[in-house]
């Protein structure tokens, strides 16, 4: 099958890249290497997964139309994997303008390219942000009218312009909604890798809220296993939540992370956003019944994974800026 994969040097998208090459598709990515966060992660990501697999990447913006419509005419995919994407609730709030240009601009570039060129198999990624503060745990079915960020918002217009261009083209597509993914090289402006470098570094570790909140940690290996899981797939459209389906305090998390690298956190406590929920529990029943997956990837082993990463990139990833 040939796939048209962007954010492919993205956490998510790279780690789905090197899943797809072992399974002999042909992958054309597109990444813009986005200066969002420390782009050195993301240069890691394409020496390590990108290169050994001799996938061939493109450096464009996917809000760029005609270079989109470019590329999809000349590739001609099977199917498109759109992971590329604006993330974080809080950043969404300092410029909004950015997000809705790569969440939902780039989004309907992607999905004109597909109506021309014929492509008939869209997958999006979305986030459990688009859920608000809703009783737990979060089903598909859930009503979509509490968004508590641009973020949320961008994700929740993009999902709608997937529904509409199945309803006008006929294009099959799944939306997978991610809860809080972590793993090895990480976005560092989530919890899970600043947690690690604070508590290595011997640096304060700035928590919002007690540290009671729940999130439904889950593993960017069993998310990869997922989405891919899914290409085969003719569903018209779909929503499909992807989590552990087992919320954790970040309490439990920090006191991990502390065990594993013999150092105590120096724990400084800050208000809760606005913007944050209290908890995040998916309801997976869904990915159970239609693509068989469950989450593999249990915490304590994913915390070690994060930590091992960190330690052996650490002459570098301890000077990336949070």
């Amino acid at each position: 099958m040939k796939i048209l994969l962007t954010g492919c040097a993205g956490f998510i998208g790279s780690r789905v890249c090197d899943l797809l090459a072992t399974r002999n598709h042909e992958i054309l990515g597109i990444d813009n290497l986005s200066d969002s966060y420390d782009v050195r992660m993301k240069q890691w990501r394409v020496d390590n997964f990108l290169t050994p697999n001799a996938i061939e990447w493109v450096n464009t913006d996917i809000g760029d139309r005609d270079a989109v419509m470019k590329i999809i005419n000349e590739f001609h995919p099977d199917a498109v994997i759109n992971l590329a994407a604006r993330a974080g609730v809080r950043q969404s709030i300092d410029d909004p303008w950015a997000y809705y240009q790569t969440n939902v601009t780039g989004t309907l570039n992607l999905l004109e390219g597909c109506k021309e060129a014929g492509t008939s198999r869209f997958i999006l990624a979305s986030t459990s942000s688009v859920y608000g503060a809703k009783a737990l745990p979060f089903s598909e079915e859930t009503a979509i009218d509490s968004l508590l960020s641009p973020y949320a918002s961008s994700k929740k217009a993009a999902e709608d312009l997937c529904r509409l261009y199945n309803h006008l083209t006929g294009i099959d597509v799944t939306v997978f909604r991610f809860f809080t993914v972590y793993g090895p090289s990480g976005r560092p402006d989530m919890s899970m890798f600043r947690f690690v470098k604070w508590i290595v570094e011997e640096e304060p570790l700035k928590l919002n809220g007690d540290g009671t909140q729940q999130r439904d940690f889950t593993h960017v290996v069993d998310v990869a296993r997922g989405v891919a899981s899914s290409l085969s797939r003719s569903p018209g459209f779909e929503i499909i939540n992807l989590g552990s389906d087992r919320p954790v305090e970040l309490n439990k998390v920090i006191n991990e992370i502390e065990l594993m690298v013999g150092k105590s956190a120096d724990i400084v406590h800050y208000p809760l956003p606005q913007t944050d929920v209290i908890a995040t529990w998916a309801n997976i029943s869904r990915a159970r019944e239609l693509i068989d997956w469950e989450p593999e990837v249990e915490l304590q082993a994913g915390v070690a994974s994060v930590v091992d990463w960190y330690l052996e990139n650490r002459s570098w990833a301890k000077d990336i800026v949070l």
